[in-house]
């Protein structure tokens, strides 16, 4: 068996065909097509059913604390390009923080009375459907973060050279990581790193069967059992 580069021949084939078959699946025209058309139905759908949910959001956060319905953000989109993010407003607006670089933590005195019960449930990610509809975010996909997310106490861009490999899709509502555990804080480094290895993993894997599993558990984890905060 011939040996190129130090990498046995045979081994080397398998590695650059299994590269080129994830390149080839996530530049698929078809795929693509076939996931927008899910992303933009299952948005539609979504807020239609959510409709009387989303106006009693919207009047109770209203109602509990002066300032603006929605929280309004710049976060990475696809490829790296920069997109408004919509929210909920979950803090006091004299304590936002519109960077987003102070991350939020457990029992947060920034975060308003119905803020809380929001970030338990992600109501608050709701909103995030009309930037599907615009085609800004998917319903799957890694998470959007704001530019220079920190990672173990360093922007996330020189914590991990591959950081901005995962926005070669666009950004999700949910994804990988976050059913897989790994959402919140990232100030300890195994908590930073298998974040990104999720997001990449979902991006070498992505297919429509993934995102529906990925979307059920989300309901089960995250809307029923109110992991967040």
């Amino acid at each position: 068996m011939k040996v190129a580069g130090g990498v046995p021949t045979t081994r080397r084939r398998v590695v650059l065909t299994a590269l080129f078959s994830k390149r080839e699946r996530a530049s698929n025209p078809a795929r693509k097509l076939s996931k927008r058309l899910f992303d933009f139905s299952g948005a539609a759908t979504g807020l239609l059913v959510l409709l009387p949910l989303l106006a009693a959001i919207a009047i109770a956060v209203k109602a509990t604390s002066r300032g603006p319905v929605f929280f309004r953000q710049k976060r990475y989109g696809l490829d790296g390009s920069p997109f408004t993010v919509l929210k909920f407003r979950t803090m006091f607006v004299h304590l936002c923080d519109e960077t987003g670089v102070d991350q939020t933590v457990e029992n947060d005195p920034r975060i308003t009375l119905i803020g809380n019960f929001l970030r338990k449930s992600n109501f608050d990610e709701l909103p995030q459907l009309l930037n599907v509809l615009k085609g800004e975010m998917s319903l799957v996909g890694p998470r959007p973060h704001v530019p220079g997310m920190l990672a173990a106490g360093v922007p996330y861009e020189d914590f991990d050279e591959r950081y901005m490999d995962r926005h070669k899709v666009r950004p999700g509502i949910t994804g990988l990581a976050q059913v897989r555990g790994y959402r919140g804080e990232t100030k300890e480094r195994f908590a930073a790193r298998m974040r990104l290895e999720y997001d990449l993993e979902y991006v070498d894997r992505q297919t429509l069967g993934l995102d529906i599993k990925i979307i059920l558990d989300t309901i089960t984890r995250e809307f029923l059992k109110g992991n967040g905060y």
